[in-house]
């Protein structure tokens, strides 16, 4: 059952939206395989990719997948959501074209055959090995990125499509690496739009909301603003301060500086690394490092395998607490190793929060080789409770985490490591101390010179 755009024919009383008509065509015409739309809210991203995936169903008998951040929400907003006039969602499909409906698991078949399945991001094994010929990613930016990693050849090999919607959340994010894909790709269909180059919505409802909610949240929300804070973010205003000061950009290894590390143990085997040289009052993050699943051996040779040298090993406390196992801690284990860490200081999660916030001034970061490190920063928040409408005064584990808890302790240790000075620095002082703060070292690069 092929339909012709030219009817715009309404399944259920569901007619696109003047904006909303160059996606549809943009997919049916055939020209384009890749979407993606950075649209404002209540712009009804979703409502019109729903639209689009019953067309393609009757189009042509497939399996289409409708992917959001967690199932959770796949059931509030399409399965159980109702638009504005009052109608569910879910009966956009006339009762007449359905085969089955599974509620539990979400899943509708048609008469031709077509499957529609609704899965959250996490349930990346529900895609594996399937038949998909079209997946619609809802809010990609909150999304798990893995889902697109196991869909994106079985929909090259089905010559398959996909559709990605969101708002954006800031710029360390694969929502906005996608972004910048699709607009420097002719393959790729990109639609941009907010309150400002669409009129759907009054000035006078935008006036509340902006009185309702953070300029940072409302910049991101209603006019897509990549480089508004995430909302409930410790760090993302610091990090917009870096990137205009040119901080996030390539960051050579000195080798004529030691090199020391921070690491973060983790919860299920989770580690993260950083490596960063102190020049003077400057902090150089270099690398970073991060894996799960294994043991303190293969961090060690990691470490090992880099051509630096080192001054110092930090970590937190939890390395002292010996496991069941072999009675033994990993601070003793790293020891034997070849590697005596020291301990961060253990103070509270919010007094090293405020550290990292008056370190980050001074800190330079390598944009390659730190990408997770710098997504943490820009995205390691308060947790927010759903039933309140608050954010909590406590950070949201998630993976982000990790590298905000290693950076933390980093920022912790840096006093500690004034005691002890090397050949090197005790010469860098008085070098300083003679010629100002202008003299080499002073600052992470020679101004006369360049560097980065």
């Amino acid at each position: 059952m092929k339909i012709d755009i030219g009817t715009r024919i309404k399944l259920n009383k569901f007619v696109p939206r003047d904006y909303q008509l160059p996606v549809i065509q943009a997919l049916e015409s055939g020209e384009y395989k890749r979407l993606l739309l950075c649209w404002s809210r209540r712009m009804g991203k979703d409502h019109v990719a729903f639209y689009i995936a019953i067309r393609q169903m009757l189009t042509k008998v497939c399996t289409i997948f409708y992917i959001f951040p967690t199932y959770r929400q796949c059931r509030i907003a399409l399965w159980d959501g109702i638009n504005s006039d009052g109608q569910r969602i879910i009966d956009y499909i006339p009762k007449e074209l359905i085969a089955n409906k599974n509620d539990s698991e979400m899943k509708i078949r048609l008469i031709n055959g077509s499957l529609l399945q609704f899965v959250g991001s996490q349930d990346v094994d529900k895609v594996r090995g399937s038949a998909c010929f079209g997946a619609i990613f809802s809010e990609y930016a909150m999304q798990d990125p893995g889902v697109w990693t196991a869909l994106r050849p079985i929909l090259a090999q089905n010559n398959g499509w996909a559709l990605f919607n969101s708002t954006p959340k800031g710029r360390s994010n694969h929502f906005w690496d996608l972004y910048n894909l699709a607009q420097e790709s002719d393959k790729w269909f990109l639609s941009f739009n907010n309150v400002e180059t669409v009129d759907y919505i009054s000035q006078e409802a935008l006036d509340e909301e902006r009185k309702e909610m953070s300029e940072d949240f409302y910049m991101q929300e209603w006019l897509c603003d990549f480089n508004a804070g995430c909302e409930g973010a410790y760090y993302s205003q610091y990090l917009l301060k870096m990137r205009l000061n040119n901080q996030i950009t390539t960051v050579p290894w000195e080798p004529s500086f030691q090199v020391s590390t921070a690491c973060d143990l983790g919860m299920r085997d989770e580690f993260t690394l950083v490596f960063f040289q102190v020049i003077g009052q400057t902090v150089r993050i270099i690398d970073s490092y991060h894996n799960s699943g294994k043991g303190l051996e293969h961090y060690i040779s990691v470490i090992n395998s880099k051509p630096y040298n080192y001054k110092s090993h930090w970590a937190p406390s939890d390395i002292q607490v010996r496991e069941l196992g072999t009675g033994l801690s990993r601070l003793e284990k790293a020891r034997q190793l070849g590697i005596s860490y020291q301990i961060a200081p253990n103070l509270s999660i919010m007094d090293g929060i405020e550290a990292v916030r008056s370190t980050l001034s001074r800190v330079y970061i390598d944009e390659d080789k730190c990408k997770d490190l710098i997504a943490a920063i820009e995205n390691y928040r308060k947790e927010f409770d759903s039933k309140k409408k608050v954010y909590q005064d406590h950070p949201l584990h998630d993976k982000h985490s990790h590298f905000a808890d290693t950076l933390r302790y980093m920022c912790l240790s840096l006093p500690k490591m004034r005691d002890g000075l090397s050949a090197e620095e005790l010469k860098l002082r008085k070098h300083r101390a003679l010629y100002g703060d202008g003299a080499r070292g002073g600052f992470p690069f020679n101004d006369q010179r360049r560097r980065f």
